[in-house]
């Protein structure tokens, strides 16, 4: 399937490793010219490589979510290089394990400044001209926790839970000018993240990484946790042509681990 979307401009987030940089490599596979965005130097270049090794064109540029006083620069940098976002793929490390009990409320208002007023607040910078000319996609990826809450994750689990109520309100004043607005939900993909929550699960049930993932593994139907190339074509085809009907949604990626319809 033809995608449509070869030359757009996509901004991702977060893009160094993990599920941002898999939605970069998918965008960029169908010829969108990928803004790599993050704070870490060395990992957004790793990405850029991986990219052009690829036939892609991909630039990084420094985005701190923890700094907003970045986006503007790194907008100006993007839109002198290619023009203006078409893409957004908000994209926000996990928060610290935390109860939900007892949390230091600095503590919430710290994640919550950078896990969700962070990206409405990119949203924000970059929808005008998405709407004035009449297309624009806007992808953000949250967890599992905004479905099932995850046990000792309530971080995630309260905070992202806010974007999805975002996102669908977003995407009905948005619609009629061509923008859609979709949420991304991951299982359990293999990444770094992942595997550091298995560790720390291990680590609180006296057992290891490998028998904590086995079991993981045990309650997914598909028997396997997910390939982020997997979710990263999900991204792709949420920001195509195609998908233009297709806006307020919350699309899972889990292998059907998620019991609930």
């Amino acid at each position: 399937m033809d995608l449509q979307i070869n030359n757009r401009v996509a901004l991702v987030c977060g893009a160094g490793s993990g599920l941002g940089q898999a939605i970069a490599l998918s965008l960029a596979l169908e010829g969108v010219k990928v803004a790599v965005t993050g704070r870490n130097p060395e990992k957004l270049r790793a990405t850029v490589e991986q990219i052009q090794e690829q036939g892609g064109e991909a630039e990084a540029f420094t985005l701190d979510l923890a700094d907003p006083r970045t986006f503007d620069r790194a907008l100006s940098e993007i839109r002198q290089r290619w023009g203006d976002v078409d893409i957004l793929v908000n994209n926000s490390g996990g928060p610290p394990p935390a109860q939900a009990q007892g949390t230091d409320s600095a503590v919430w208002q710290q994640q919550f400044s950078l896990m969700v007023a962070s990206l409405i607040q990119l949203t924000d910078k970059v929808l005008p001209s998405m709407r004035k000319r009449g297309w624009g996609r806007i992808i953000t990826s949250t967890s599992s926790g905004v479905i099932a809450p995850i046990p000792n994750l309530a971080l995630s689990n309260a905070l992202r839970m806010s974007l999805l109520g975002w996102s669908k309100t977003l995407a009905t004043e948005v619609a009629a000018d061509g923008v859609t607005v979709n949420v991304l939900v991951p299982g359990r993909i293999a990444t770094a993240r992942v595997s550091e929550l298995d560790s720390l699960k291990a680590q609180r049930e006296n057992s290891s990484a490998e028998a904590v993932a086995k079991k993981s593994r045990q309650t997914i139907p598909a028997g396997r946790y997910g390939d982020t190339r997997e979710y990263g074509a999900t991204a792709a085809f949420l920001a195509s042509q195609p998908a233009s009907y297709i806006t307020g949604s919350v699309i899972r990626v889990d292998g059907g681990m998620t019991n609930s319809i």
